[in-house]
């Protein structure tokens, strides 16, 4: 028996130390893995080969700093995660293992709009597709990692603002999706994921404080702090769509006049461009003419750039992150939109915040979410799982 303080508490403690610290990286060398835990490098290999005999990591060489070295990275076949994404127009859905590798990956489109139960129908019927695909063991699944576009209230695990998603008013989107799946899932918003996805697996990597922007059918920032994701007490931090910009301005669906949002939005950008490019218009389609030069297409796009500059201003003055990431459709264009952000950063931030920000485009594109997704799946489960050699069984739904 096992009892505080004891030498196997201890050592029990830190196997699972170990175990998460790879688990959230994907992969570390053993000298990595002692820095993170703070255990010595003695412990770390002693802990390290006794993962590998019973099957839980995998050691491969490698090298680090031109040395060779060992890297350590859970075994694929240890668990199975499961990352959904709702987008506004679309869901997303990939399964990885472990390891953080991604084994299969499909997107279909969906109006968001539509009621709930629809949408998570769907989500079902893809989540069944893409594990048949892969013919994994559906008893590996250890959890599922859900996005949706609207503030999640932490303490209720309900969507917090029916104005976005008018047909799922009244929901919990982790319970109804659980229920369906037979697994724990966990729940975010699409900002929060993005800059999740963008920390794991893309341009916030090597980071430990950033900011994630969004612009879409609203505008929102996922915020990290030292490595974790900020919510504050009721899940709706980083809502930077809606700082005012004009009192006078156009009126918000929060209620409010000249949000940030009534002017970098799709939903108010692209009726601008309508008079002379006609309707029907995406805001991937205006990024793909303003980089072959389309002027009207240009104007628009920076001056969304500027506009959304002014909110970065605001987050450099509150939290002073080491780096900006801007997704979705807008980081295709590069330097016309960085560039207009940038100006606005440095006229209206604090300028030692200001010098010390990295503005960079996301690096995976619509994809950011559905990772980030996989990464929240990876963060939310336990170690006593994988130390213990079995994953949660699914229930008989699931199958």
């Amino acid at each position: 028996m096992e009892t505080p303080g004891s030498q196997s508490s201890l050592h029990r403690a830190n196997l699972e130390r170990v175990v998460r610290a790879v688990r959230l990286s994907g992969s570390l060398t053993q000298a990595e893995i002692a820095r993170t835990t703070g255990l010595s490098a003695a412990t770390v290999s002693n802990i390290v080969r006794e993962l590998k005999e019973g099957g839980t990591v995998e050691v491969t060489p490698t090298s680090a700093g031109g040395r060779r070295a060992r890297s350590v990275s859970l075994s694929g076949d240890a668990g199975i995660v499961i990352g959904v994404d709702f987008g506004h127009t679309h869901l997303r859905v990939a399964v990885g293992n472990l390891a953080h590798q991604i084994l299969a990956e499909e997107a279909e489109p969906l109006d968001v709009d539509a009621s709930a139960e629809q949408g998570f129908d769907r989500a079902e019927l893809l989540v069944g597709r893409l594990l048949d695909a892969t013919g994994v063991d559906r008893a590996k699944v250890a959890g599922v990692g859900l996005g949706v576009p609207g503030p999640i209230d932490v303490a209720s695990g309900m969507l917090g603002s029916t104005s976005i998603l008018p047909g799922w008013s009244g929901t919990q989107p982790a319970h109804a999706l659980g229920e369906r799946l037979g697994v724990p899932v966990a729940v975010d918003n699409d900002a929060n994921l993005g800059a999740l996805g963008e920390l794991v697996w893309g341009s916030g990597r090597g980071v430990r404080d950033l900011a994630y922007i969004k612009v879409a059918g609203g505008v929102g920032a996922g915020l990290v702090i030292d490595g974790q994701i900020y919510r504050g007490p009721g899940g709706t931090a980083g809502e930077i769509g809606h700082i005012t910009l004009d009192e006078s301005g156009p009126v918000c669906r929060c209620g409010n006049r000249g949000c940030l949002e009534t002017f970098t939005a799709a939903r108010y950008v692209l009726p601008l461009l309508e008079p002379t490019h006609g309707a029907g218009l995406t805001m991937e389609k205006v990024v793909e003419l303003a980089q072959e030069g389309d002027p009207g297409c240009r104007r628009v796009v920076a001056d969304v750039g500027r506009h959304i500059g002014s909110g970065v201003a605001s987050l450099c003055n509150l939290l002073n992150p080491s780096r900006v990431v801007v997704g979705g459709d807008l980081a295709e264009a590069g330097e016309l939109v960085l560039g207009p952000i940038r100006t606005s950063v440095g006229r209206y931030a604090i300028p030692s915040a200001a010098r010390q920000l990295e503005l960079v485009p996301g690096s995976l594109g619509g994809r950011a979410e559905v990772l980030g997704a996989l990464a929240l799946a990876l963060r939310e489960m336990g170690d006593s799982t994988l130390l213990d050699g079995a994953a949660p069984q699914p229930t008989p739904a699931f199958i």
